[in-house]
């Protein structure tokens, strides 16, 4: 959904017409999934996206359909991607753009921060989306960003993720 900088819904566009350039302004969420110790689940995004492919990014991330709320948006795909059930709660918005250096794709997003926690669970990543994922400490990734293998967006979400943890 395109949106204006206050987050007024615009009107739709597909996807990836909204990520050619110079991209406009959509909405968009990133998810972070939380440990009871504290260390939280990245993952590594598959090769075959078509923009920031096999970068290092938070939990899941992505768009929610017309008319969908954002947290149960966010609540299908963690379940798509990473075959995991949680229930998440917002904790923040920011807007960022970002182009990417290999398809040239832009990401310009007005991006909903969501955590959760997960206790035990099997993840089962769909390898279309997922290429690999860890539990780390936040502290271990805390201001990491595209010099580091990690997606433009993510310093900026963990950092509103942990504040609304704290």
């Amino acid at each position: 959904m395109l949106v204006s900088e206050s987050g007024e819904v615009l009107g739709t566009e597909e996807k990836q017409a909204a990520h050619e350039p110079p991209g406009r302004l959509h909405l968009a969420f990133s998810v972070f999934l939380f440990r009871p110790d504290g260390s939280v689940l990245i993952q590594q995004r598959a090769e075959s996206k078509y923009h920031f492919p096999g970068v290092w990014a938070n939990t899941c991330c992505s768009h929610p359909e017309p008319g969908e709320e954002i947290a149960s948006s966010a609540e299908r795909r963690v379940l798509e991607e990473l075959g995991i059930e949680c229930h998440l709660r917002e904790a923040g918005i920011f807007t960022y753009r970002a182009v990417d250096p290999v398809s040239g794709l832009v990401e310009h997003e007005l991006d909903h921060v969501l955590v959760g926690e997960v206790r035990e669970m099997m993840l089962q990543p769909d390898s279309e989306e997922v290429a690999d994922w860890r539990f780390v400490t936040p502290e271990s990734v805390a201001g990491a960003g595209p010099a580091d293998g990690f997606a433009p967006w993510f310093a900026e979400a963990l950092s509103i993720a942990l504040a609304a943890r704290a």
